[in-house]
């Protein structure tokens, strides 16, 4: 995430995998002998995935984490990079894949936190990246989106949009299934959709203002908020719109999906849920104007999200209900993570919180220093964050 709101930029960049669309790749064969296993399904089930390859960790952008937590982490290590960290990392075959204000992308390891490699790019890489088919893209405020080889960080290609690239990207079969397309915002108000293997464009959808947020993914729609204050609903297959809710305010945030309700924040202090079948609000809560730059995150019956209150608030999924409130000492604009019966996320105070998500109750924090800004990833019990210090964390149970 990265820059204010006279940009109406996402500080969380906006930057999936319990990823659905990534068990596309699986050769027809594997997913048959997986199916054998199973006894049923061709699908390989998101919750036994460890890896955290987008941004909020699933197409849905739902911010939920396989596994589980101890009550108190430990720091397992740092790597300092040479600017702000605001992008918010992924994690795919035991690397983490993180960028910085130093415009570079680094693949680091997962275990050690020790380098693999690091790729340049021409401007701040705020965005989160997205890890499919043994690929990472990833966008940047040089406005490309580039496709580089997970397992060395070679450039295979990059495709130029009209302007910031702060939002991560998200990954899509084609209907016909025979290709994956990424899906990218742009500060050029428009979502592209880009073919993941020659980088040619697809089709692009315009808006009325920038577009900041991540695209949610379900049902062969894709879900985005724009700095037109609209909830933007558009057909994957051609880039057509099937929907359109006014809520207001800029939308600065991704929107996370559950089924065909959308939830997100505003700029004006308002958090919503909407239905995208029927383009109309379901429920709001107004609070006392402060906006919302961080992602939601969607429990079974509740949904977190940060605020610039400075507090972590809860609110019953169904109903808009509010559960709880957590107080930090400054802006939540890091998006939270479920795992298990707890919730960790950032705060512009330095800290990083592990909350228990039945009452809010602290349980852990750590004090970095500076504000963290990005959003937590959240692999095999690790937890990945940057730091506006220049450093990126791991966090987990005591080796």
């Amino acid at each position: 995430m990265g820059g204010r709101m006279d940009e109406c930029k996402n500080r969380d960049s906006a930057r999936s995998l319990t990823h659905p669309f990534i068990h596309s790749s699986i050769h027809p064969l594997l997913k048959l002998l997986l199916a054998l296993f199973a006894g049923s399904s061709v699908t390989v089930s998101a919750a036994t995935k460890a890896d955290w390859p987008i941004f909020r960790g699933d197409a849905a952008l739902s911010g939920r984490a396989a596994g589980s937590l101890p009550d108190s982490l430990t720091r397992l290590w740092r790597f300092k990079t040479a600017d702000a960290v605001k992008s918010s990392a992924a994690i795919a075959g035991d690397r983490v894949f993180v960028g910085s204000d130093d415009a570079k992308l680094y693949a680091l390891d997962l275990a050690t936190g020790k380098p693999l490699w690091d790729f340049k790019a021409e401007d701040f890489i705020q965005a989160a990246p997205c890890v499919v088919g043994g690929k990472v893209y990833v966008g940047a405020d040089d406005g490309f989106l580039h496709c580089l080889d997970a397992a060395s960080g070679k450039l295979a290609w990059k495709y130029q949009t009209e302007g910031k690239i702060l939002g991560g990207a998200n990954s899509v079969t084609s209907p016909d299934g025979k290709a994956t397309w990424i899906l990218v915002g742009s500060y050029d108000n428009r979502l592209h959709c880009v073919d993941a293997a020659t980088g040619k464009q697809v089709w692009t959808y315009s808006t009325g203002n920038y577009v900041n947020g991540a695209p949610a993914v379900a049902d062969g729609k894709a879900t985005f908020g724009g700095c037109d204050a609209i909830i933007h609903v558009v057909a994957i297959a051609d880039g057509r719109k099937l929907a359109a809710v006014e809520t207001g305010s800029y939308i600065a945030a991704s929107a996370a999906m559950a089924g065909t309700r959308v939830f997100v924040g505003n700029y004006g202090g308002d958090f919503l849920c909407a239905d995208v079948a029927t383009g109309k609000i379901v429920w709001k809560h107004t609070g006392e104007g402060e906006p919302f730059f961080a992602s939601p995150a969607i429990a079974d019956d509740r949904v977190l999200v940060g605020c610039r209150d400075k507090r972590l608030h809860c609110f019953a999924r169904d109903s808009g209900k509010p559960l709880w409130s957590f107080a930090t000492r400054g802006e939540v604009d890091s998006s939270p993570v479920i795992v298990g019966d707890r919730a960790v996320f950032g705060s512009a105070d330095g800290r990083l919180y592990m909350v228990r998500l039945a009452d809010g109750k602290q349980l852990w924090s750590y004090e970095v220093g500076e504000p963290l800004t990005a959003s937590p990833a959240v692999a095999d019990g690790i937890v990945v964050i940057g730091s506006e210090d220049g450093s990126v964390y791991a966090f987990g149970a005591k080796r």
